[in-house]
């Protein structure tokens, strides 16, 4: 494979709206900046496996926090933690799942990297400590549902969580801060180099399967950045091969 695809590929992952200026801007200025920043804070992320989740855990840990995350089945709960270095992880998937999170978390949740939203976010919240900051990245849960009336389980009324805690809760979206993306790329180039982070692909083959893939994608079918490979490399002419 030249070099050029393996920069495409590489940079897709990396890089991508999703990716570097949303991981990062996310974390540090939504999140981890707002209050102030301690070494040893707990920090929970959702949707750990998934393409933003991974990469943000990765830096909370290079930040100095502990990093818990939470997923949507054994095998990736299991690479978070052995791959990619979170100091725990919890299944959602186990109907005993929120018993596990409070275990550990037993002195309660400094910082919540939100992408997913719904009951997750819902019990999360209840685990802030007193001056918690949430990061609101995703709502995957919801997205199925959009306009659809409340479905009667007794959603958490957030505000009141919110005021109670002292919180803070902050939404963004990637355009919001394009003009810190050399920034972060220079931040994430360097933790790569360090070998202080990871990333993942789950790749599909044949643009035919790209709406199954996109529907697997919201049920977490997904390791890391999903791509579809539309076609193989094709040589053009006067390219020099590297």
């Amino acid at each position: 494979m030249g070099a050029r695809c393996v920069a495409v590929r590489v940079g897709v992952a990396r890089l991508g709206r999703g990716g570097v200026v949303t991981r990062l801007v996310g974390l540090l200025r939504q999140g981890v900046a707002v209050g102030g920043h301690r070494p040893g804070e707990t920090m929970v992320v959702s949707a750990a496996a998934g393409a933003v989740g991974s990469v943000a855990g990765q830096i909370g840990k290079a930040l100095g926090a502990r990093v818990v995350g939470i997923a949507g089945s054994q095998r990736k709960c299991q690479h978070v933690v052995a791959d990619l270095g979170f100091d725990a992880c919890v299944n959602h998937r186990d109907p005993a799942w929120r018993e596990h999170l409070d275990e550990l978390t037993p002195d309660g949740i400094d910082v919540d990297f939100e992408n997913v939203g719904g009951s997750i976010m819902d019990h999360v919240l209840t685990r802030l400590t007193v001056g918690g900051r949430v990061v609101l990245c995703g709502l995957i849960a919801d997205y199925n549902g959009y306009g659809a009336p409340p479905d009667g389980r007794g959603r958490l009324d957030i505000a009141k969580t919110l005021m109670v805690k002292r919180a803070v809760m902050h939404s963004f979206l990637v355009l919001d801060h394009m003009d810190r993306f050399p920034e972060a790329t220079t931040y994430l180039g360097g933790l790569i180099a360090e070998n202080k982070l990871r990333y993942d692909e789950t790749v599909v083959d044949g643009l035919e399967h790209a709406a199954e893939a996109l529907t697997g994608m919201f049920d977490g079918a997904n390791t890391g950045k999903l791509l579809v490979r539309v076609a193989e490399r094709m040589d053009v002419p006067g390219e020099v091969q590297a």
